[in-house]
């Protein structure tokens, strides 16, 4: 009953939020706004490149494996500078205005080269920022909070995602397609999001010892609890399933839904994902993380394994919203279940280790995926997704214990 009504009670949930450092709010404001500035753009750069620059298809996909690859690679290395350095402050400012500056290079751009260093920036930055800004969340934040911290920062920052589009989508009809101008507004609320740090206060829950700074990225991973190196298997294995959201917009399509349609299904996916991701949060500090990472699991089964066998386009619908659930499950719970786990010295690293591997891995994925579709049938790379979240969501049950992780150890 007790959690039922933290859960439902308005006033409860405000109470929860307020108990939270003004480091963690700052930091999803920061997130909201540069989230807006990001996704104001995205749907756009295709568009871009093949329309006003004249680029071929094939260009698109170099450019976003380059930025996606440059992201996962870079988050372990700025992961353990972080922990070396003992801050964490100056990667998330440094990873933000490279975010902003990447929005200016677009607008500039004349040619698809520079689209692709824009890109590299832009996605360098998000490596550079992600994993010390989720040790800052939990530095700042005790183990009893943590679902609910990285919960509120979740949220925070899928507002952006469904605001952005919908703000690129206006822009565009009120400037009658000049989409460099489009670039250079979405570059303000970034400046916006580089502002609000400037209010975040530097907080370390250790000093790293002597010994542990002049660990490399390798050893640090070797010496982490045994429980966090299964999980990082455990995600690694899920994520080899995991292929990119495009196949899902993909089978959308195939399903009968217009482009128009596609779209607003995206939406209701972010906007479930925003709704849940605080709930879902509270829910691990009072069940334990393991339990409501399983469960987005095999809710990500049940909704690949419908998308596999779907005949008809109304199962788009609920399918799409469900999706949301399952992230709003595993996103923000992850990270908590990680900064449980991770000494505070190497949490940055342990961070940014997850983040490459899932990243990596989903790249491969993707790859996969692709082959899947057009050798195999359109649903064999869910059915695929299906297997490897039951298998990672069988390996977690076995290997962690259940209950509240309350403890940094």
């Amino acid at each position: 009953m007790r959690l039922a009504s933290t859960l439902l009670s308005p006033s409860k949930l405000r109470k929860s939020v307020s108990g939270l450092s003004r480091n963690v709010i700052l930091l999803g404001v920061t997130s909201f706004f540069a989230d807006v500035s990001s996704e104001m753009i995205y749907p756009l750069i295709p568009v871009f490149l093949t329309s006003t620059l004249g680029a071929p298809v094939s260009v698109v996909g170099l450019i976003e494996g380059v930025a996606e690859s440059t992201a996962s690679l870079s988050k372990p290395v700025a992961g353990w500078f972080s922990d070396r350095a003992g801050r964490r402050l100056p990667f998330v400012v440094s990873g933000y205005s490279l975010g902003t500056a990447g929005k200016l290079l677009l607008a500039a751009a004349t040619a698809w080269p520079v689209v692709l260093l824009a890109r590299f920036v832009d996605r360098l930055g998000k490596g550079l920022r992600d994993s010390p800004r989720d040790a800052l969340i939990g530095d700042s934040t005790t183990p009893g909070l943590r679902g609910r911290a990285f919960g509120l920062h979740r949220a925070m920052d899928t507002g952006g995602a469904v605001i952005g589009p919908l703000l690129g989508l206006l822009l565009v009809a009120l400037l009658n397609e000049r989409l460099r101008l489009v670039f250079l507004i979405a570059a303000v609320p970034g400046f916006i999001s580089v502002l609000c740090l400037s209010l975040v206060k530097e907080r370390r829950g250790a000093a790293p010892t002597t010994e542990a700074s002049g660990e490399g990225l390798l050893q640090r991973l070797r010496s982490l609890d045994r429980r966090l190196k299964w999980f990082l298997l455990a995600a690694l294995v899920f994520s080899l399933g995991n292929s990119s959201d495009v196949f899902l917009v993909l089978r959308a399509k195939e399903l009968g839904l217009s482009i128009t349609a596609v779209v607003l299904a995206y939406i209701l996916y972010n906007f479930v994902y925003m709704s849940t991701s605080l709930p879902a949060g509270i829910a691990s500090d009072y069940l334990g993380r393991r339990v409501v990472y399983v469960g987005g699991l095999l809710v990500f089964a049940g909704v690949y394994g419908g998308l596999a066998v779907a005949d008809d386009a109304v199962f788009v619908w609920p399918l799409f919203a469900i999706y949301g659930l399952y992230i709003a499950l595993t996103d923000g719970v992850s990270r908590a279940l990680i900064s449980d786990l991770a000494p505070a010295e190497s949490r940055a690293s342990a961070l940014g280790i997850h983040g490459m591997l899932t990243g990596l891995a989903t790249l491969f994925a993707s790859v996969l995926a692709g082959q899947l579709w057009d050798h195999v049938g359109q649903w064999a790379p869910f059915a695929v997704g299906a297997a490897g979240a039951i298998i990672g969501a069988s390996m977690l049950v076995i290997v962690i214990p259940s209950g509240r992780q309350q403890s940094d150890a």
